[in-house]
């Protein structure tokens, strides 16, 4: 088992899929297609199927610097019963559900991605991110949506710019992820539900990217290779951001110009995050 607390965990990659914790056939062939699997002890799973999805859990083991396990949120039953559970694996990284205190991220002892879907864990995200052990953040539509005592958390037919976030969803994603970076903790991007809207789905991946996301969740494996796509460097961009830092060796790390661009620290930090996502990057 693993000696607990270990908080120096980021996601090995940007494609992070959601498997039911009660379906054991599934977590091998969930590994092979996704960067990050999700063991879901959650909405994935009924109530009366939990208990079972904490033993195959147990009994069915993948690896450990490849999965995060969701647990149910602090005020439920099933929350401390899950950390029991996750106690007996060598995991040591859990998403805990519908996170609205300091105290419950601190309660589970172990690297916590905080999953900030309530409009009381929206306020508090800030304090949220601040705690040691939160190591990332990802915010969540539809939960949100439920706890607004709302219908839909994006537009519908008929209304302006269908199928994207409305304004409330698009500020929490905002204020998740600039809490995320306040604190130097990665975030997450919610997932994205219509599996056949692809085209929803790229745009989004290329928004999270531009933003410094680090990952998106998914649930469905159809999604895994688009989102490795986007959030993988073009040849151009790659060729770009080494330019920038041959040039900023070059010039001492003073301002230059390149390609009729000026280019400073901002520039140099944007261009080492583009290499950061191929390895190469020296940050």
């Amino acid at each position: 088992m693993t000696d607990f607390p270990t908080y120096a965990w980021t996601p090995p990659g940007p494609a992070m899929l959601f498997c039911p914790a009660d379906r054991p056939d599934r977590y091998q062939k969930a590994l092979s297609r996704a960067d990050v699997v999700i063991l879901d002890l959650e909405d994935a799973v009924g109530p009366e199927n939990r208990p079972a999805a904490r033993e195959a859990l147990i009994a069915n083991p993948i690896d450990p610097d490849r999965v995060v396990v969701r647990i149910n949120p602090a005020t439920t039953d099933d929350y401390h019963r899950d950390l029991t559970a996750v106690a007996k694996t060598d995991y040591r990284v859990v998403m805990q559900a519908k996170s609205e205190t300091p105290e419950s991220v601190i309660e589970t002892a172990l690297a916590t991605i905080a999953l900030v879907e309530t409009p009381l864990g929206a306020t508090r995200v800030n304090e949220i991110a601040a705690v040691e052990n939160c190591i990332g953040l990802m915010w969540g539509a539809e939960d949100l949506a439920a706890g607004l005592g709302g219908k839909s958390s994006r537009f519908g037919a008929g209304e302006k710019n269908p199928g994207t976030y409305r304004e409330v969803m698009r500020w929490v994603r905002s204020a998740t992820r600039l809490a995320a970076a306040a604190y130097g903790k990665f975030a997450v991007d919610s997932v994205h539900l219509d599996i056949d809207d692809v085209e929803g789905l790229v745009d989004e991946i290329r928004d999270a990217v531009a933003l410094g996301y680090a990952a998106t969740a998914c649930i469905h494996p159809s999604q895994v290779a688009h989102i490795q796509a986007g959030y993988r460097p073009t040849d151009d961009e790659i060729d770009w951001a080494k330019r920038v830092v041959a040039g900023s060796q070059e010039h001492l790390g003073g301002v230059f110009s390149m390609d009729g661009q000026m280019v400073d620290g901002p520039v140099l930090k944007q261009a080492r995050a583009v290499l950061a996502r191929v390895g190469t990057g020296k940050v």
